[in-house]
């Protein structure tokens, strides 16, 4: 069966004639099948482009049947994946670590410690060195931030860290 050369899917104007003339009617039918809970719109877009994505192995008179059936087994995983999850959630996760009871008092003991010497650096050090290490900006994204120059920020992070490593024994970071 050839194909329709004055047809081609590739084109932008054939595709959007397809688009308006289907993409209502798949989004209704998902969702008359399936309910709203599994997001019919997104999954219409997505059989769309994945007729994009293959248009030159579809003809236009198949267009329409290769959207309904990538959209229905868009839909069928997405169902199958939502099973996954609830089946995960509905299992008892386990309720012991193979952490010993020393090592868990030790953590939260550093954690405390950490948080404690956190407070009592300066304003400046503590915003600097949490948007570096915990946010992970860049010195010139946080001196644009503070407005203040790199160097600045560079010493605050620094001083930071210096006065972090004296107060608590075996600091170290990334």
């Amino acid at each position: 069966m050839p194909k329709e050369l004055n047809d081609n899917i590739c084109k932008d104007a054939v595709f959007e004639r397809i688009y308006n003339k289907y993409a209502q009617d798949l989004q209704n039918f998902l969702y008359y099948k399936y309910g709203a809970q599994y997001n019919p719109g997104d999954k219409a877009q997505d059989a769309f482009v994945k007729l994009w994505d293959n248009c030159k192995n579809v003809t236009l008179s198949k267009a329409k049947a290769f959207l309904y059936t990538v959209a229905n087994n868009l839909m069928l995983n997405e169902i199958k994946h939502q099973k996954v999850v609830l089946k995960y959630h509905l299992e008892n996760p386990k309720s012991y670590t193979n952490e010993t009871p020393e090592f868990i008092l030790e953590k939260e003991q550093f954690l405390q410690r950490y948080q404690k010497v956190l407070q009592s650096l300066s304003e400046e050090q503590r915003v600097a060195f949490l948007l570096n290490k915990v946010e992970g900006k860049k010195h010139a994204e946080i001196a644009e931030l503070l407005g203040v120059t790199q160097k600045v920020v560079e010493y605050r992070i620094y001083s930071a860290f210096t006065i972090l490593k004296r107060e608590l024994d075996g600091f170290k970071i990334k």
